[in-house]
């Protein structure tokens, strides 16, 4: 080599040394591909969703657990009020048997005064029967009345006797009607007293009554609600079983995405690193890399499944991204290499490619785009990323994409 040619050389190799360090700091900004940031963020989102269900679950369950309790609490006031109303009804019982008691004592008291009433009634009615026998017997021995006797009487003794004898009985008589009239009276009041009392008994035993239907009446409606508050309490307790379960389902749902997010995070963050390395990396010249025979084919039709519907710049940024990576010793140096490394484009992994590939769908502008990157063109500088914008994300702007 001439000392003219070696010269130039230099300049050229050291053109390229001061490209590297001067080149755009957006072109070696490390950031995942488009596809790993794009899952990262995803899982991001879907992490924070299942934490938030997570919280949620954990709070109805809470809320229920507090329902369950007030509704226990609930239920064990219940029963301390149907104990309490089982002894009132109890003593409301004892309280009626005990009037039921004095009724039947004072129906007998009021039977015996009824009956001596009758007496009295029958012994002024034989009393009567002997006064009229008695009056009877004076005019059917001959019309002779008191005064008569009197004045029949042969001797004064005999007139003491006669007189003695009227004056007996009328006192008799007297005496009879007189203690009829006050049995009578002593035990008609005897009566009105005992029925007034009974009229009292009965007033209690209806009011105990009442009381006794009342209290019946509680103990109805408190078993009832004994009934509702068990049967709540076993709803609710099927609802605790089942937002425990939820708890436990959104607590491995919440664990697996937070396990995915970080197995992204991770692929995020080896990426970042081996964009910070490619930044750095020593680079080929395009004449030292030999393109095998397909790879143009591949490259257009990766274009058109990444940009198809970009403009040309855009399609061509597309092609210049492969070749930089073909170019830098971090990554394949081959094509097809690149192209298929694992996880590093969408069209790959999902299948698009291979469709693309099997009608060959590549337009006539990707094939363009895909010589001329192939040839060393690049728009994009040494960007080895691309992807849809995203907040905070610089770059060179290409349609719609950005390179970095």
């Amino acid at each position: 080599m001439s000392e003219a040619k070696r010269k130039k050389a230099d300049r050229l190799y050291i053109a390229f040394i001061l490209l590297l360090l001067f080149i755009p700091a957006f072109c070696l900004k490390s950031f995942a591909t488009e596809d790993t940031k794009e899952k990262m963020e995803q899982a991001e989102k879907e992490r924070d969703k299942k934490q938030a269900e997570l919280e949620e679950a954990r709070d109805d369950l809470a809320q229920t657990r507090a329902n369950l309790t007030a509704l226990q609490f609930q239920k064990n006031s219940y029963q301390g009020q149907m104990k309490i109303l089982n002894e009132n009804l109890q003593e409301v019982a004892d309280n009626l048997r005990v009037l039921e008691t004095e009724i039947d004592l004072k129906q007998l008291e009021i039977d015996q005064t009824q009956a001596a009433l009758d007496q009295s009634i029958q012994d002024a009615y034989d009393q009567y029967e002997s006064m009229k026998t008695r009056i009877r017997f004076l005019y059917e021995s001959g019309g002779m009345t008191y005064a008569e006797l009197l004045m029949s009487a042969e001797s004064f003794g005999e007139l003491l006797n006669y007189a003695d004898y009227i004056m007996e009985l009328s006192t008799y008589d007297r005496r009879k009607l007189t203690e009829f009239v006050e049995t009578t009276e002593r035990v008609q009041a005897e009566e009105r007293e005992l029925q007034a009392e009974m009229d009292e008994l009965d007033t209690l035993k209806m009011g105990v009554l009442e009381e006794q239907k009342k209290v019946n009446g509680l103990i109805d409606q408190t078993a009832n609600n004994i009934a509702k508050t068990a049967e709540s309490i076993e709803d609710t307790k099927e609802a605790e079983e089942a937002y425990e379960k939820e708890v436990l389902e959104a607590a491995d749902a919440a664990a697996q995405a937070n396990a995915e997010y970080e197995k992204i995070k991770a692929q995020y963050e080896e990426e970042l690193r081996l964009s910070r390395l490619a930044a750095q990396s020593t680079w080929r010249d395009i004449s030292e890399v030999t393109f095998e025979e397909g790879d143009k084919m591949l490259l257009a039709n990766l274009i058109y499944c990444e940009a198809g519907g970009e403009p040309y710049e855009g399609q061509m940024a597309v092609g210049a991204v492969v070749i930089n990576r073909v170019l830098s010793s971090v990554y394949p140096d081959t094509v097809t290499g690149v192209i298929y490394q694992r996880g590093q484009f969408s069209p790959v992994s999902d299948g698009h490619l291979a469709l693309a590939l099997a009608s060959n769908k590549a337009t006539p502008a990707c094939y363009q785009a895909a010589e001329a990157a192939m040839s060393g063109r690049t728009n994009v500088g040494n960007c080895v990323y691309f992807r849809t914008p995203i907040p905070g994300l610089e770059g060179i702007r290409i349609g719609g994409h950005i390179f970095y």
